[in-house]
This record gives C-alpha cells, structure tokens and sequence, in this order.
C-alpha cells in the first residue's frame, strides 16, 4: 500500500503532478521493511487466485506486487507468473520467496501506469493492495485492461473506504491532510467505481466484500510494527514533530480500540476490504 499523503502536486496547473507522485511513492515504499506487513497479507492472495479460479499453465502478471504474495498463489497453482513493481528491493524479497519455495517466477521492474508488456498478453492480471495506490487511477485500469486476453480475468484485493485500513488513512489525513485534486486510492474499494473503471469492457465483474483480520499481541505491537516497517505510516511520523506524532500514534490506538474483538490484550480487527474479479470481453 501507497500513502494517500506526501503526494506531489502542481499548484500552478493544478493537476497532480504523477511523475512527483509516483517518485514520493518509491521512496515510501523503500523506506522501512514493507515485507515485514505484507507477508501477513498472505492469505488474501490465496483467497483471490482462488475467487479467479486460476489454471495451471496460465500466463498471469501481477502488478505492484510487493514482496509477493499474490505471485506466491499464483505459482502454487502451476501458473507461468510474471512478477511486477517499481521498487527493486521488494522485488529482490519476492525473488526469495519464489526460491525458498522452489517456484519458478519472473520478476520485472514496471511500472502499472506504463507496461512493458504487449496487448493481451497474459490470462489473467492480479493486484492485492498494489495498483490501487498508483496515482493515475484510470490509465493503471485501461492498461490491466489492455495487456489481459479477451475472456481473461483481472482480479484485485482494495481496501475499502469505511474499513479499518481506509479509516486509519483518512485519520492520518486529517494530520498530514493530501494536496486537492489526488483522488484517494480508497475509490478502488468501491462496486461504483470498478463499474466505471472497468465495465465497458468486461463481459462480467463480481466484487465482494471481504476482511482480513489484523492480529497483533496488542494494539502496541501494531503500532509499533507499522511505525517501524511499513512505508506509509514511517513517513507520516517522520513528517510530524514530536507533539504531533504523540496525537498521531493515540488517535490510531483509540481506533483499533474501538475495532478491537479480541476480548484480551492482543489485536484482533477486521480490515474489510473488496475482493473484484472481472472478466473482459
């Protein structure tokens, strides 16, 4: 996942500045240890290759794939995968996984805006928490669109708006709040928005609501692991003095508070988020 802070903006054309934005995002993503959150996420990619009824022998790319764990699913289940993300060093952590688990996997610098692929290119197309957060929301759809097969399958994992994930967002937000006219990446975890993203060209879409749940050995353990590894949130406190990060790091406690399940000291919260596989025409 991508802040939807720290953006770069023109203020004298007053359109987002996408170069900007995508150059501020590699250094987010660079900066902690991201694998360290993602590998915990392992399950949606599971879930989603499942939802997409993946084939053996299938040419599937994932796009902005992190450390791997959609890859990860895919080449489980026999596909011919190519690796995609525009930071090198989760793409080396990606490479390992594949290794360690003896799977074979093509890894590709790329960027979701600008493929370097040809059209219809593979069978299916996958995102987990990934191309949601590219800053030209539009072309990152149209080319998923473009480099899927007719009668392949795009199938993305998106937090959703009102889900734990996109609450703790818009509460960073409201410290670090983003420049007008970036559109948050929470729009990916809306029907309303697949439907104008991808429906004229796709033969059938079904998107589901569905929830990963957070565990921590407490809502410190979560605090302290997303402040320390996972790029977003390193940035925000880096961006706030001390005063501001106090407030900060209490506001996201009394947040998990109140989303907290688990009835003793750990964490347990429900992160919802949309589960969308689309077939094109």
């Amino acid at each position: 996942m991508t802040p939807i802070l720290d953006c770069g903006f023109s203020m004298s054309s007053g359109a987002p500045d996408f170069t900007a934005i995508k150059t501020r995002q590699q250094a987010t993503w660079s900066s902690g240890d991201y694998a360290v959150v993602g590998t915990t996420l392992q399950i949606v990619g599971e879930e989603l290759a499942e939802a997409m009824d993946l084939r053996p022998g299938w040419k599937v790319l994932d796009i902005a794939a992190g450390n791997g764990n959609a890859t990860l699913a895919a080449a489980r289940r026999w596909c011919q995968v190519t690796s995609t993300d525009y930071v090198e060093a989760l793409l080396m952590r990606g490479r390992r996984r594949a290794e360690a688990d003896g799977l074979a996997v093509e890894f590709r610098h790329a960027d979701a805006e600008a493929l370097p692929f040809a059209d219809a290119s593979f069978d299916a197309v996958i995102s987990t928490f990934g191309a949601m957060f590219a800053p030209d929301q539009s072309r990152v759809a149209a080319e998923m669109l473009r480099v899927t097969r007719p009668g392949g399958r795009i199938g993305l994992a998106n937090w959703t708006p009102d889900g734990f994930i996109g609450q703790m967002f818009r509460l960073i937000g409201s410290f670090l709040p983003p420049p007008a006219g970036v559109k948050s990446p929470a729009l990916w975890g809306t029907p309303e928005w697949i439907a104008r993203a991808f429906g004229a060209q796709a033969k059938k879409t079904a998107a589901e609501p569905r929830y990963f749940r957070f565990r921590y050995r407490s809502p410190e353990h979560f605090l302290d692991v997303f402040r320390a590894y996972y790029g977003p949130t390193v940035k925000a406190f880096e961006a706030l003095d001390e005063a501001g990060g106090k407030k900060l790091a209490q506001a996201i406690l009394e947040l998990i508070a109140r989303l907290n399940t688990s009835g003793d000291e750990t964490m347990l919260v429900a992160g919802e988020y949309l589960e969308v596989v689309v077939t094109r025409r």
